[in-house]
């Protein structure tokens, strides 16, 4: 489920066309794939091997337009992926590969901490890797005209793992949008940055742990993540802080943060008095509070749900020994309705919110505060009732 900015995958993969073709008959398709992998010098066996029993999947294409969790608020989404027993799984999984989380943390600078995360949301540390097949998943996809420049060049560098014996047109199972392994990545991303961590001679991230966790930190390295520095921790703010101040498109230095009347929930925060972070407040002022590290911005490379990456950066947190959220009473989330509803009132008065999908992301949360800010009310960020009275 490793939802990055697929389109800056383009610039990776360099073999895209401008406007990709899709739709139309679909044994055209097929052909016209062949050829451009032809393009690419890869061998007319593997080529026609992998396409033999290509075939499409329309339920690939009702996940696509169905991704209702991420309309969950933040306290509801984690605690649906966070749990004792998902922690102790974690420390287990830790001890189990320490010596890899080692190397990982050595080479590429990430810690245990936040590889755990990804491996206990992706895959619940390798047992649900997903149960569509890969290539078909990929060739829907890019059959589809929503996205097809996208996905294109993951069907090639799928093509070009399996020439390397690293992937199984026929066998190769995932998830709907055709992340593989442990770790839940794309083919392009397995074929730049795949690490061969128990070094048998192939990247196989679907069976080798050594391998998932080798690749997905030297991925989060190339994305800019920043060794022995911190991503999150929680902090309580007063009553009369100054909410505009927070969300992704802020930030200030601790000393500043301080000045606000900002402390760390518990011990201190993590850095000097010029460090830069930002405040989130992923459900508004009523809600938990966070300061979140430059480090934590690298996530979204790897999702670009917030409600996500919070809840991952969060679960880390957890496994480098913070103390869980205190009890809250945030206001309620607007329903998928009112969400849409605003979202198009917002996009009507100029704001980028994004695609009207009710899914509360970073954007919509961008303009509901400076529509906030503009009618005189707390400007968290957080939608509620009485914005919407206002509109």
């Amino acid at each position: 489920m490793r939802l990055i900015c697929l389109f800056l995958i383009l610039w990776v993969q360099g073999a895209v066309l401008q406007a990709a073709p899709c739709g139309g008959d679909f044994k055209q398709f097929i052909l016209d794939l062949k050829s451009e992998a032809r393009a690419q010098d890869l061998q007319k066996k593997t080529i026609d091997r992998f396409f033999a029993t290509a075939a499409l999947d329309p339920t690939v294409l009702r996940m696509d337009r169905n991704q209702g969790h991420f309309r969950k608020d933040f306290l509801s989404f984690s605690a649906g992926l966070i749990s004792g027993t998902r922690l102790k799984n974690a420390k287990r999984f830790a001890k189990n590969y320490e010596k890899y989380f080692a190397k990982a943390q050595h080479d590429y600078g990430v810690p245990a901490q936040i590889l755990l995360s990804f491996l206990a949301f992706e895959t619940d540390f390798g047992v649900v890797q997903g149960s569509f097949n890969t290539r078909n998943a990929l060739i829907t996809l890019a059959y589809d005209c929503r996205r097809p420049e996208v996905f294109r060049p993951q069907i090639m560098a799928a093509l070009a793992l399996f020439q390397k014996r690293m992937f199984n047109p026929d066998t190769t199972l995932g998830a709907w949008a055709g992340e593989i392994g442990m770790v839940q990545m794309l083919p392009a991303d397995i074929l730049a940055r795949g690490v061969d961590g128990d070094q048998d001679g192939q990247v196989l991230l679907t069976t080798s742990a050594p391998d998932a966790i080798l690749t997905a930190a030297r991925l989060l390295q190339s994305f800019g993540w920043a060794a022995n520095a911190p991503w999150l921790q929680e902090v309580s703010l007063p009553p009369n802080f100054d909410w505009s101040a927070t969300g992704l498109d802020g930030g200030r230095t601790l000393k500043e943060w301080q000045k606000m009347g900002l402390t760390a929930r518990h011990g201190g925060l993590l850095g000097d008095s010029q460090t830069r972070a930002l405040v989130l407040l992923p459900q508004g002022r009523f809600g938990p509070a966070f300061l979140a590290y430059d480090n934590f911005q690298i996530l979204f490379n790897w999702n670009q749900s917030f409600v996500y990456v919070t809840t991952a950066a969060y679960f880390a947190t957890l496994l480098d020994g913070a103390l869980p959220l205190g009890p809250f009473n945030p206001e309620p989330m607007l329903d998928e309705a009112q969400m849409k509803h605003l979202q198009q009132n917002l996009s009507e008065r100029g704001y980028n919110v994004g695609e009207i999908d009710g899914i509360l992301g970073a954007g919509t949360r961008s303009a509901v505060r400076d529509m906030q800010t503009r009618l005189g009310l707390a400007a968290d960020g957080w939608p509620n009732q009485a914005l919407l009275d206002r509109l």
